[in-house]
């Protein structure tokens, strides 16, 4: 009587967790939905007594926005630089997670990397186009090593941070199993730094962004930083606000699109704030 009495308080207990859990999202929903209403408002409020040479109201950039993807010259731009952009990206988050990790985990090859390391990400990006483009042209290659370059150091410095904070306890337990080097990492070391690895990611991606508009502007006249050049030199701020604010919103999904999969792969991380 008593278990079935204590299962059926669990099951009311379950019920009533997962229904003030919908209810502090459908509130969370509703105060983004508020501040986002209130700051168009408020922007097309103030855009419409502002010359419409030096800006745009929310009702302007819609109108121009309709323009610009109809006749389809937003998806011609921009299609060129997501292309390099994934390249760049991947191979920086590729490579930023395995140097992480070695470095965190060898010890001869930390300290003869820390300074390079150290060195390239506290120097200006901008400050190497030149560079990258005597190396490697005005083409696709170039403007794909600066969204690399852009990209890689926040995944790797939070890559070997979540490595370096791994529990000495969980190791010592593993080790204590004889677990071998490749089971540790696969088995503790990367289940224990995934939300570092993740914030490293969503700081890479909007570096990864900066990057790529930076690389359209210096490498090539071509994507989506050329079609921003090019209305801002005619004086189109409602056009040129269209593929600003297109980055920004993308931006925003590849972020939330990270926090979705770091739920579905590490359920653990979000249990206890639950």
């Amino acid at each position: 009587m008593e278990t079935a009495v204590h299962i059926q308080k669990q099951a009311e207990l379950k019920r009533a967790i997962a229904n003030l859990s919908r209810r502090q999202r459908r509130s969370e929903w509703v105060i983004r939905l508020v501040g986002v209403s209130l700051i168009l408002a408020l922007w097309e409020a103030f855009g419409r007594q502002i010359n419409p040479l030096l800006f745009a109201p929310p009702s302007r950039i819609v109108a121009a926005a309709v323009q610009v993807v109809g006749s389809g010259e937003l998806w011609k731009y921009l299609s060129i630089s997501l292309k390099v952009f994934l390249i760049g990206t991947g191979l920086g988050a590729i490579s930023g997670v395995v140097l992480g990790i070695l470095m965190a985990r060898i010890r001869v090859l930390d300290l003869t990397l820390e300074p390079f390391v150290i060195a390239l990400y506290s120097t200006p990006m901008v400050a190497l186009m030149p560079l990258v483009v005597i190396w490697l042209g005005f083409g696709d290659q170039a403007k794909a090593a600066v969204i690399y370059l852009f990209a890689i150091f926040p995944i790797l410095l939070n890559t070997y941070q979540g490595v370096k904070s791994v529990d000495p306890k969980l190791l010592e337990v593993a080790k204590s199993f004889r677990s071998p080097e490749w089971a540790l990492w696969g088995d503790v070391i990367l289940p224990s730094s995934l939300p570092f690895l993740v914030a490293g990611l969503r700081l890479a991606l909007g570096r990864a962004l900066v990057g790529m508009v930076v690389a359209d502007l210096y490498t090539a006249v071509s994507g989506i930083g050329y079609l921003i050049v090019r209305y801002a030199q005619s004086i189109q701020i409602d056009r040129m606000l269209v593929p600003v604010i297109t980055l920004s919103l993308l931006g925003v999904i590849l972020v939330q699109g990270l926090r979705w999969l770091e739920v579905r792969v590490a359920p653990w991380q979000h249990s206890s704030h639950d």
